[in-house]
């Protein structure tokens, strides 16, 4: 029964279903804390548990399906070491940093190169499968039938694994709980305790806030992991409209960037902005007709059959449908979609995609709208490779596209999906993902996360990072799965080295106060949802088209007037309002981060997608990460290589950095 069902049958309105008991303390200690339980957290913490650490996982929903990945996935990226593959490690960062000018996380890119075959093989041994086991594809083009392995993207390197991603996320929770991590869901973490309770000290814990009763709750630790998201709620905020359509998680706000940012830790990449295509506003992702990413190689045509072609990164037509899966120069390989390295790809890297003349041809009347994705005209493997593992497995598809088009009657042998009739000259992406068209240009996207070190510590001691998020442009969700795996080894080492801090009382008392204001104070005439609404508006204003040096003081100037008026006169009425109330606040300081880096970025950035306007030029010399953080004394920033990792106290070479710090031992 849902609300509505209820008032309609009973005339009231339910009463809170659960004991409310703010202010409430609960202590809990361990090796290792996980702030975040994704599938990142999930895996960090198999790894710490695995080389001996207690640990405790924080997650703000319930963690057998919490998360971006949460719901599942089709592609695997990152597992260069696999036997058919022709990539290596070196040449998957390598090419990372080329396509991107060197603005990606070129040592996690390596990491993942290095251990993301190992780490899905992991996942095979829990319980997933990753292998065409029943032969139903055998002799297609995109199955080794020596290792039953099914690939995407690029059918020469084999890089890309298709694999039955649906039920990943189960079974790693599964795990994790099994190995005896204590997880403690639906509590949102609100800031970390710092040793002496001093910003940019080394990190010993957490606070968090259950959203059901209220406790307040103490994490006491040797370690800590951030493994959150990112955010779609600092620019865009509309739920009741886009979040069944929005290919993002509106449940996450990036709470680890701010308890980091509020901790001292230096942040890279916040200035990052990009419209965002994929907001909601269109159709839900995979809805329509499509030939990218997950429908990547199916048959395009348009409403008089007449078949729209594929193309190489040079334009050339493709005719084949091997051809499709080839890169456009010989000797290289193609990167494939949804790894954060799309922009300004190199053409040697670059997924194939529709026609670039397509929208001339229309216009010239060569061809007709609408089109469709013709999947009758397909093989019957390709087709069911497509529908039947694909859609059936990626998280966003699984049930509101594959169950539902299926319980309609929808059959691919017979029938067609029809792309939304738009401005085609946006086809390969916009249009055909879901409308993306449609979105208003001041709704951004894209944000940076911490800078680390090769163990992918920040700068804070204690604190590392890990997931899509956290860890800047560090892929997708093996990825994620990976980095995890990676840092939960070195944080169970960290906790091995060092002894555990008790948590300064004042510190604690001080966020106590501020948590459950909305909940004390008299008087509140301000919900969460008008305090976000605010956020995502002064966001648009002053850090979206246009952005110069004044108009970024200003919104720095209104961000926190934000905070200091509105922001003290919230009120929630239940735990759940009390913890959106919570993140709202911090949406503020997140937007008061990104808004900094815009402003200490004195240089329009294209493949950030940057542009300030008193600033137009791409210089040499903001060609850097610019690095942020703040302490008792006020926001300081800095300027850093894009390369550091292979600099100063690091090795000039990728291996021997991995060799040196991976913690391979034991």
């Amino acid at each position: 029964m849902n609300w509505h069902e209820y008032v309609n049958k009973t005339g009231k309105v339910p009463e809170w279903p659960y004991p409310v008991s703010y202010g409430k303390e609960n202590v809990v200690e361990a090796d290792v804390l996980i702030v975040g339980g994704g599938v990142a957290g999930c895996r960090a913490a198999i790894a710490a548990r695995q080389k001996g650490a207690s640990v405790v996982v924080a997650d703000r929903g319930f963690s057998k399906r919490s998360g971006s990945g949460g719901a599942g996935v089709d592609h695997w990226h990152g597992a260069v070491t696999n036997p058919c593959s022709k990539v290596t490690p070196k040449m998957y960062s390598e090419a990372a940093m080329e396509t991107t000018d060197g603005y990606t996380n070129g040592l996690a890119r390596y990491i993942i190169g290095k251990e993301g075959w190992d780490t899905l093989l992991e996942v095979e041994e829990m319980g997933v499968q990753i292998r065409d086991l029943d032969d139903e594809y055998e002799g297609s083009i995109f199955r080794d039938d020596e290792t039953k392995l099914m690939f995407a993207y690029d059918l020469e390197n084999k890089h890309c694994l298709r694999i039955y991603g649906y039920n990943i996320k189960p079974v790693v929770d599964k795990t994790m709980r099994e190995l005896g991590c204590e997880v403690y869901d639906r509590v949102c973490i609100t800031s970390l305790l710092t040793e002496g309770g001093k910003p940019g000290a080394r990190v010993i814990g957490a606070t968090g806030v259950n959203d059901r009763t209220g406790e307040f709750f103490i994490f006491k630790a040797k370690a800590v992991i951030v493994s959150t998201g990112h955010t779609n709620r600092l620019y865009n905020f509309a739920p009741e409209m886009t979040e069944s359509q929005t290919m993002t998680n509106l449940n996450q706000t990036s709470m680890g960037h701010i308890i980091g940012w509020r901790a001292g830790a230096e942040l890279i990449m916040m200035e990052q902005s990009g419209q965002s295509l994929l907001s909601g506003l269109g159709y839900a992702p995979y809805s329509t007709g499509n030939n990218n990413n997950t429908y990547q190689g199916s048959r395009v045509i348009d409403k008089d059959g007449k078949e729209v072609h594929y193309a190489d990164a040079e334009g050339n037509l493709i005719y084949d449908e091997e051809g499709i899966f080839k890169s456009s120069e010989e000797g290289s390989f193609i990167i494939g979609h949804g790894i954060a390295l799309d922009h300004g790809q190199m053409p040697k890297y670059k997924i194939t995609t529709t026609d670039p003349h397509l929208w001339d041809k229309v216009q010239s009347g060569e061809y007709q709208m609408p089109f469709y994705t013709d999947f009758p005209g397909m093989s019957e493997k390709s087709r069911d490779i497509i529908f039947q593992l694909m859609l059936a497995h990626e998280g966003k598809c699984r049930v509101p596209i594959y169950k539902n088009l299926t319980d309609w009657g929808f059959d691919p042998a017979k029938d067609m999906l029809q792309y939304p009739i738009s401005d085609y000259s946006k086809f390969p992406l916009d249009t055909s993902w879901c409308g993306g068209d449609q979105t208003p240009s001041s709704w951004r996207g894209g944000e940076g996360g911490f800078l680390t070190d090769w163990r992918l510590q920040t700068t804070l001691p204690g604190l590392f990072a890990a997931g899509c998020g956290p860890l800047p442009s560090q892929g997708c969700h093996g990825e994620s799965h990976t980095a995890g795996r990676y840092t939960g080894r070195q944080a169970a080492v960290f906790a091995k080295q060092n002894g555990a801090v008790e948590p300064d009382r004042e510190q604690i008392e001080r966020e106590k106060a501020r948590c459950y204001a909305p909940v004390s104070s008299e008087g509140g005439d301000i919900g969460w949802k008008e305090l976000n609404y605010a956020v995502a508006r002064l966001m648009q204003d002053y850090c979206g088209d246009y952005k110069t040096e004044h108009t970024l003081e200003i919104g720095l100037r209104r961000m926190k007037d934000l905070l200091e008026t509105e922001g003290q006169r919230m009120y929630a009425s239940n735990p759940h309002e009390l913890v959106r109330a919570i993140e709202s606040l911090s949406l503020c300081e997140l937007g008061i981060a990104h808004l900094e880096a815009s402003k200490s970025r004195q240089a329009s950035c294209k493949v950030l997608g940057f542009v300030r306007n008193d600033f137009p030029e791409d210089t040499e010399d903001w060609h850097c990460w610019v690095s942020i953080s703040q302490d008792e004394q006020g926001v300081k920033s800095r300027k850093i290589p894009v390369d550091y990792y292979l600099k100063g106290e690091y090795s000039g070479d990728l291996e021997e950095n991995y060799q040196k710090y991976a913690e391979l031992e034991g």
